[in-house]
């Protein structure tokens, strides 16, 4: 049967997983209110970071006695701050099941130093069993949703409701998609370009009360850069988190990310966010649903993200190929896509099993993801082809 090339494409072919598809209808002309030029610490700046943070707050449900700030170097620079910060007062547990969650292992135990640390690791696909976690006594670090694996956990229900220790998570994925438990989470971080298709370089840190009790009664043993002191004499800068930054933002960015929050208020807060991520993910549950060759990376559907889909080929002229073939195979797949303009930025992550990774969040539309998967398909076959044609 003839390998027939798909008639339409998708109307936004960007299904990267970060920096995200811009929300439905956006333009340059939603950044025209940006204070460019001024002073990020005169009034008409202040009050563009104070809106962002408290635009937060609305949309993602934080608690009003849980702080929320805006801090250098995105996702990643909100953890190391708060590991650098807050990490080494007691036993900490860290969990990865995929390349970030594996990072903040590598510096708790090779740049921290930590000698109190205990790994429960994954391999791509699942989780590491979290009952033996001890959310109890010791502080525990690990991300939501593992944005290179396509796993993530269920909910908060195996974090203990006593616990004594500090649980730090990595929420980029997952904020604005999912529902986070904030009782049962002490510093949240996320990034802007993630599920709101912000820009990046911000990052954003949410403290519950007794991560900023630790702040102010704990004081690590190394040196902190500038950029990651959230205390000044014994006592929390509260100035981070009414939008006085710790250096300059860009006001370009800032003004991005407050227009997909009010986007966001408009499509039904996080209701309306989490069910537009939901059906998108349900598309690409039918499809696999339908095809033999191909399957979610992540093992347990009570686990499988909702934003970052990973996804495998199972047909077996392809899993019989030796590892680096398969990642090849895996790469001609989305190069066809992307030479056809039907979808841009899908590759698996380049320390992820070989596949696919589409982005479902919210500022994505299913409708584009529809006309994504005979591309997907046509793709496949024809990289399929090729395999035999090498064989001759």
């Amino acid at each position: 049967m003839a390998n027939t090339v798909p008639s339409t494409r998708p109307r936004v072919p960007n299904f990267s997983s970060g920096p995200c598809a811009k929300r439905p209808g956006w333009s340059l002309k939603a950044l025209s209110d940006a204070p460019l030029g001024r002073s990020h610490r005169a009034k008409v700046g202040k009050d563009k970071l104070k809106l962002a943070i408290d635009l937060t707050r609305e949309v993602l449900q934080v608690p009003a006695d849980y702080r929320i700030g805006i801090v250098p170097g995105s996702d990643t620079g909100a953890m190391e701050m708060a590991m650098w910060s807050m990490l080494g007062a007691r036993g900490v547990d860290m969990l990865a099941w995929e390349s970030f969650g594996s990072g903040w292992i590598t510096d708790v135990v090779k740049q921290l130093k930590l000698q109190d640390a205990r790994l429960f690791e994954a391999p791509y696909g699942e989780l590491p069993n979290l009952k033996k976690v001890d959310t109890k006594n010791r502080d525990v670090v690990f991300t939501w949703n593992g944005t290179t694996s396509g796993v993530r956990v269920a909910d908060a229900s195996w974090i203990a409701d006593d616990r004594e220790g500090l649980t730090i998570c990595d929420a980029t994925s997952a904020a604005f998609a999912q529902r986070l438990d904030w009782p049962k989470l002490d510093v949240v971080t996320f990034s802007w370009q993630k599920v709101l298709g912000g820009e990046g370089a911000h990052g954003m840190i949410i403290l519950s009360p007794r991560a900023v009790e630790r702040l102010v009664t704990y004081k690590p043993a190394w040196p902190l850069p500038k950029v990651f002191r959230m205390t000044s004499g014994g006592k929390l800068s509260e100035g981070i988190f009414v939008g006085e930054t710790i250096n300059t933002p860009s006001m370009l960015c800032v003004e991005d990310y407050v227009d997909a929050l009010l986007w966001a208020k408009k499509v039904g807060g996080l209701d309306g966010l989490v069910k537009k991520v939901e059906g998108n993910a349900r598309v690409l549950a039918k499809f696999v649903r339908e095809n033999d060759w191909i399957d979610f990376l992540a093992v347990k559907p009570k686990t499988r993200s909702n934003t970052s889909v990973c996804l495998k080929f199972t047909d077996p002229a392809v899993t019989a190929l030796p590892a680096d073939q398969q990642a090849a195979f895996a790469k001609q797949v989305v190069s066809i896509i992307e030479k056809a303009g039907a979808g841009y930025d899908l590759g698996h992550y380049r320390d992820a099993p070989p596949g696919l990774r589409i982005w479902c969040g919210a500022t994505v539309q299913s409708r584009d993801l529809k006309a994504l998967l005979p591309w997907i398909t046509y793709a496949f076959n024809e990289a399929k082809a090729s395999l035999g044609k090498k064989a001759a």
